[in-house]
């Protein structure tokens, strides 16, 4: 008979060769005759993570560690058998025992970041990736899963610069790839992101997620016919694929095919698909009712998503004039450097220097994470919030002197609410400057494209009902789409002051 140590080698070996089922077999003659060896455990346990059983895994190897609780391979492996199992908050803590025994554990390290993308702390894993390629520079999981994590952070520079990184150290690396695209995507490349995206695709033709971000990066593009094929590719590798069904009636919506695309909404929405940003399109359509404004889930991931090239792709492509169009309204009605201002749905920051001369201190408020970020990269406001704009609005009083509302009205349909809550928010004799769409019906309508169109008499109406007194409404070109320009009124508003 082999010696213990003999059948424990032979089934390392055959183990380190991939051949799974043969080392398991030999791992269990080890504990036919000694039960309790924790290497035979252990590896068991690994064994059955990688053939997809997180629960036998996390029984064998926490057997082991009942064995022997010093081995920080062992704690980390059923760290990653309990990421597995969706029990993210048990692995982490499993992660952070193997970096307790041993703290320069680089696997650890970049699991744990793993662990806590999942829980959605993301400056935290940032770290954890950081402490492993501190440790081991040349690690390419690391690398790649870094910039997944800065992608999410909305840094997408720094993103695309470590997939660069992974796949310098690992060429055909079909998730660094996939990152690569990801950070190219959001910073508007889209053909460069198509490049990557077929390089991925090339080492993993079954991936459905592939064919339907290559899809998205298509309808950038407006090679919707193109988009399509590949949203039906990955709907074919996964039939019950809602994102993938809800971005393909969004192509066909872009194509004027409606009643597809109403089925296609119909179909995403069964199967999961968020409800609010599903129903808000149908309304569009005109198959549901119109909601009185875009749900929030909507507007923050449209602006998360878009905050890498969104002020390019204003200026450039759609030529949008609404903030020299605002500072031309204040011109006119205010002196400079007097204001406590606040920029409502600042975005970016595009009104902050026209804005800002006009300006004691200047507030800006958004939805978007991804958008302050590049907010706050231009230094120009004296505080920044992340907060629904009528929930801000709330929950300040008599503290403004001036309130820019630039292309956020598309997004609200009923304004009476908001304007209420700008009035409370504003001084006596504060202004209240803002654009809106032009509408060909009366009152509000969203339209096609998912923005709320308003008609003046409407925004008259309202303004009245809340307060406000009439300064002034002007019609322009605020953008154009398509070559075609979107007509709509610059309005100044006037809180009275007291008689």
């Amino acid at each position: 008979m082999p010696s213990l140590a003999a059948l424990l080698n032979q089934g390392i070996a055959l183990h380190q060769q991939g051949k799974l089922q043969a080392a398991s077999a030999l791992y269990r003659q080890v504990l036919a005759l000694a039960p309790q060896q924790f290497d035979a455990l252990h590896l068991l346990g690994v064994i059955a993570r990688q053939s997809g059983n997180a629960a036998l895994a996390i029984e064998l190897i926490s057997e082991a560690l009942a064995i022997d609780g010093s081995n920080p391979q062992a704690h980390c492996n059923l760290g990653a058998a309990l990421q597995d199992a969706a029990r993210p908050e048990a692995a982490l803590a499993s992660y952070d025992q193997a970096l307790r025994l041993r703290p320069a554990y680089d696997i650890a390290h970049c699991n744990r970041g793993n662990t806590l993308r999942k829980l959605g702390q993301l400056e935290q894993a940032l770290i954890s990736y950081e402490q492993a390629l501190a440790i081991r520079p040349a690690y390419p999981e690391a690398c790649c899963n870094r910039a997944l994590v800065l992608h999410d952070l909305g840094r997408h520079e720094d993103a695309l610069a470590g997939a660069e990184r992974a796949l310098a150290l690992r060429a055909d690396y079909p998730e660094a790839l996939r990152a690569r695209a990801a950070a190219l995507h959001s910073l508007g490349h889209y053909a460069d992101a198509l490049a990557s995206y077929d390089s991925a695709i090339a080492l993993r033709k079954a991936d459905p997620e592939l064919f339907c971000s290559r899809g998205s990066a298509l309808q950038k593009l407006h090679r919707f016919d193109d988009a399509l094929r590949d949203y039906d590719k990955a709907i074919a590798l996964r039939a019950d694929y809602s994102a993938a069904h809800h971005y393909r009636a969004n192509a066909l919506a872009a194509l004027k095919r409606s009643d597809e695309a109403i089925a296609g909404y119909r179909t995403a929405l069964a199967l999961g698909a968020d409800g609010g940003q599903v129903r808000f399109a149908l309304a569009a359509l005109g198959a549901e009712p119109a909601p009185s404004e875009a749900p929030a889930a909507y507007v923050k991931a449209l602006f998360d998503q878009y905050a890498g090239h969104f002020d390019q792709h204003l200026v450039d492509t759609l030529d949008y004039q609404t903030p020299a169009l605002i500072a031309a309204a204040l011109g006119r009605h205010r002196a400079p450097g007097q204001a406590d201002t606040l920029d409502l749905g600042c975005g970016t920051g595009l009104c902050a220097p026209l804005l800002r001369p006009v300006s004691r201190s200047l507030t800006g408020v958004d939805l978007s994470d991804n958008m302050l970020a590049r907010a706050r990269a231009r230094g120009a406001y004296d505080a920044l919030a992340c907060m629904d704009i009528k929930q801000f609005l709330a929950s300040r009083h008599a503290a403004f002197d001036l309130v820019v509302a630039a292309d956020v009205f598309v997004y609200f349909g009923e304004l009476g609410a908001t304007f209420a809550l700008a009035n409370q928010a504003m001084r006596s004799g504060a202004l209240f400057c803002f654009s809106v769409e032009q509408g060909q019906s009366p009152g509000y309508t969203l339209a096609a494209s998912n923005r709320y169109t308003h008609s003046l008499d409407y925004v008259q109406q309202q303004a009245a009902a809340s307060g406000f007194e009439w300064v002034e409404a002007g019609l322009h070109a605020l953008r154009s789409d398509r070559q075609a320009p979107v007509m709509g009124y610059v309005v100044m508003l006037r809180k009275p002051t007291p008689a």
